[in-house]
């Protein structure tokens, strides 16, 4: 679709703007009340003003996605999955047009305080929504087919939720951590370089000439895989050197490894030199349902990062990008600096600190695996010291 932003006009703003009316984010427009925001989409001199510009950006703000005040790809799928109310479509679990939307997330929040999903709330009917919906039909004897219908909303409706509160997601997700003990010996890992074959990003000066982002990113994940495998963990690349899978395609490569984790690693970059940081990111959405392990893992790696690089900290944030989303363990992604900064860039082009980047995100996991337990503190524990313990502990067992 064409990307919409501030100053357009037409037919497809006056969508956005009627969406925006009935969800909440936009008030009363040229004398046009919000019940009747369902005639005014068809308004062919509908304008992008400023008024929508801050409404696209506080909605924006509100799913977990960039906030750019423009309505591409990713925003206006999320308009229109915010849009669906349950009860307006019939939901099942279809592998050839997967269904997203808030439909599909209160279906899955109602049958998690019933007890009978135990997953993230992502708004994505897959197979674990079906297997909770299924387990549900079969449980108040309804025919188990896996299709929310008017009888099984009925039902849900007339049993309403017994107990609210929690998060069992969260704890399953803390209960793999603890069963899998501190040792990294066998734990999988994807690791996910950004960019890769013709996509090779922007160029980053060095006094060797200039280097791209595509290879920075393949030197650094290299260089993790490296101290990773000497740990004993199994890694795995979200990609081969030739070629920039989407995101969907990353996270679906990686489901297929049945890792325990994915590190994403990629670089910003802003229209202003003046903008620089390290951030990390971690699935969390607006109902609620967060990645706690995907945000301790994110939470780790940013102080390590910090401490060790001296980038500016940007914090960590909840977002619900399709790598975090779609993906079935916990992710990570972290934005390593901005290449269009003169010293973030000069950070990522040396070969020593792409090192020490390396080796803060595997003190990071290893922190991760600890879970508090005779921890050290920040950006002070070492590879060396590391790989010893891991060496000794093996010994011992």
């Amino acid at each position: 679709m064409h990307r919409l932003r501030h100053g357009d006009t037409g037919p497809a703003v006056a969508e956005v703007r009627s969406t925006l009316a009935s969800l909440g984010f936009l008030h009363a427009h040229n004398g046009v009340d919000t019940d009747s925001a369902g005639e005014y989409w068809k308004d062919t001199e509908a304008t992008f003003d400023y008024q929508l510009d801050s409404a696209v950006r506080a909605f924006q703000q509100h799913r977990g996605l960039l906030v750019d005040g423009t309505v591409g790809p990713a925003t206006y799928r999320a308009l229109k999955e915010a849009s669906y109310r349950l009860g307006a479509r019939t939901l099942i679990y279809q592998l050839s047009a997967p269904l997203y939307g808030d439909d599909v997330a209160t279906l899955q929040r109602r049958l998690q305080d019933l007890g009978f999903y135990v997953h993230r709330v992502d708004g994505f009917f897959g197979p674990h929504t079906h297997e909770g919906l299924t387990s549900f039909q079969r449980e108040i004897g309804l025919s188990a087919d896996g299709i929310c219908g008017p009888d099984t909303l009925r039902s849900l409706e007339l049993l309403g939720a017994r107990v609210t509160g929690g998060n069992p997601h969260r704890i399953a997700e803390e209960e793999v951590v603890h069963r899998a003990g501190p040792q990294l010996t066998g734990k999988r890992i994807v690791i996910d370089p950004g960019l890769g074959g013709e996509d090779r990003g922007r160029s980053v000066p060095t006094e060797f000439g200039d280097v791209y982002e595509s290879e920075v990113l393949w030197d650094l994940a290299s260089r993790l895989e490296g101290r990773m495998a000497a740990t004993g963990m199994e890694t795995f690349l979200s990609r081969p050197w030739g070629s920039n899978p989407t995101d969907v395609e990353r996270a679906e490569t990686s489901n297929a490894f049945d890792a325990d984790l994915m590190i994403s690693l990629r670089c910003a970059s802003n229209s202003s030199p003046m903008a620089n940081g390290v951030a990390g990111f971690y699935f969390g959405n607006s109902h609620g349902s967060v990645s706690m392990i995907g945000q301790v893992l994110a939470g780790f790696i940013q102080r390590e990062v910090v401490a060790r690089t001296s980038l500016q900290d940007c914090r960590t944030h909840p977002r619900t990008w399709d790598l975090l989303r779609l993906t079935k363990m916990p992710t990570v992604q972290v934005d390593l600096g901005y290449v269009t900064n003169q010293y973030d860039a000069s950070v990522l082009a040396s070969p020593r600190m792409r090192d020490v980047i390396a080796e803060a995100i595997l003190i990071s996991v290893k922190r991760l695996y600890l879970l508090g337990q005779d921890d050290q503190p920040t950006g002070t524990y070492t590879f060396a010291e590391l790989l010893a313990e891991e060496l000794a502990a093996a010994d011992s067992g």
